[in-house]
């Protein structure tokens, strides 16, 4: 904290009151983190690598090609929430529609975004995928089935008798 505010950085988007609070990261952590790698341990360090090689390019996927709808406003009327939401587009046409962004880096991801191929991309992400999936299930071992409770037929009782019926 000392740090940033030396450099005179100042937290935004955290919500008042809330220590180590990472809302607008988390809102992410299941519509592209966990479709992406799944809710496997990855503890090793070649896990970790690949990992760091998955979301380089999924972050490219994410930001270049991906629309996404931002939330405006949240209205509540009684029991019911309404909300509105703008266009659908990717967060790189919306850095390139702000106001304060300058023509250099404009250029620059223009650029950046010329140069990668979706669908290659995709199919690395997809290979890299795989090959954590391979080195998690390996390390876990096998699992053991777990048990089913039958179903009640037709007219079967659910529960055991009691003594008093």
């Amino acid at each position: 904290f000392n740090w940033c505010q030396d450099r005179q950085i100042t937290f935004t988007r955290a919500r008042p009151g809330n220590k180590n609070d990472g809302c607008h990261v988390e809102q992410k952590n299941w519509s592209v983190v966990r479709i992406l790698v799944g809710y496997y341990r990855y503890d090793t360090a070649s896990e970790l690598l690949l990992l760091n090689e998955i979301w380089q390019l999924q972050s490219k996927l994410t930001n270049y090609f991906y629309p996404q709808q931002k939330l405006v406003s949240k209205v509540r009327r009684g029991a019911k929430i309404t909300k509105k939401h703008d266009k659908a587009t990717t967060p790189f046409h919306r850095a390139i529609d702000h106001p304060t962004m300058t023509v250099e880096r404009i250029v620059s991801l223009t650029r950046a975004h010329s140069l990668i191929n979706p669908a290659a991309t995709q199919r690395q992400v997809q290979a890299l995928t795989a090959q954590l999936f391979t080195l998690a299930i390996a390390k876990a071992g096998p699992t053991a089935q777990p048990q089913v409770n039958k179903r009640a037929r037709l007219r079967e009782a659910t529960t055991t008798p009691t003594r008093a019926s």
